[in-house]
């Protein structure tokens, strides 16, 4: 398995060979013997071109798997550590990641030397498996799974606004009073205008915005200028209430917080640097006073 991978990974027998410090010859017996204990071909060859047959292509990444699993049991076995290595790839919210996560992948960066990491952070569910994710924070409720999850905190949805603005149009005592605030709201089909309260959320208000802004950071910034009120969750401006620069209302009728957790697909299974970013993430997480 070793020589094939080594063989597909550099498209030549020849330099495979010259890597794995064997004769062309001996990586082309080993290749031809697991293609016929197999039973079926793994590379089309030509006197120019080696590439991998359909079969080669599945047979090829469950190799590596193998082959890193193999890997990993022996440095157990042993009583060392795979050292974190490769790319990972995580994903967040947009201001989740540049409020929390981004101090947390430069650190690991700076104690991980041989992993890149790519941070993809969007307002929307990435699919884990089909974008190739590693790990994703998760802000709510999560459905039944075959995915890890580790909980790290929880926010609240929280009505904001800032002070010169209830100054001047007062504070909304009930839900009902929303009617006659401005409201400025993120969103991006203009729909789901009925916002729910309480902890049974039975509780219904629709709301009328006049100002729409594609992301959380328009909103947030239209409501410090003291326009209107806005519909949040806790951690996008819990720098703005510690500094007194907005002010939650209606704290009473909230509903229940929504989880956070670090959840990544491979389970038991994870690689070193996936298992030692959850646990370096879910550390920084949970000491975090803003989402705890």
């Amino acid at each position: 398995m070793q020589t094939f991978v080594k063989v597909a990974e550099t498209s030549s027998f020849a330099e495979a060979a010259r890597q794995l410090h064997m004769s062309p010859p001996a990586v082309t017996r080993a290749v031809s013997a697991l293609e016929e204990q197999i039973g079926t071909r793994l590379f089309t060859r030509t006197t120019r071109v080696v590439r991998l047959t359909e079969a080669g292509s599945r047979y090829f990444e469950d190799c590596r798997k193998i082959l890193a699993d193999v890997e990993e049991a022996e440095a157990a076995a042993s009583g060392s550590y795979v050292r974190p290595a490769g790319v990972l790839n995580v994903t967040a919210s947009v201001l989740f990641g540049q409020q929390f996560m981004v101090p947390i992948l430069t650190e690991f960066l700076r104690e991980n030397s041989e992993v890149t990491i790519r941070g993809l952070f969007v307002d929307r569910i990435v699919n884990l498996v089909d974008e190739g994710i590693d790990v994703a924070i998760r802000i709510g409720h999560l459905p039944d799974s075959s995915q890890s999850a580790v909980k790290v905190g929880k926010v609240r949805q929280v009505i904001c606004g800032a002070p010169a603005y209830f100054a001047a149009h007062g504070v909304p005592q009930t839900p009902a009073d929303l009617a006659r605030h401005s409201i400025t709201t993120a969103t991006g089909s203009f729909a789901a205008l009925d916002w729910q309260f309480g902890q049974d959320q039975k509780q219904r208000v629709h709301v009328k915005p006049r100002l729409f802004c594609s992301t959380y950071d328009a909103v947030i910034r239209a409501t410090l200028d003291g326009w209107g009120l806005a519909r949040v969750l806790s951690y996008q401006i819990g720098e703005h209430l510690v500094a007194g620069r907005l002010q939650t209302v209606l704290a009473e009728f909230e509903q229940e917080p929504l989880p956070i957790h670090i959840v990544h697909p491979e389970g038991r299974r994870a690689s070193a640097k996936v298992r030692a970013f959850v646990d370096l993430a879910a550390e920084r997480l949970r000491a975090n006073r803003l989402i705890n």
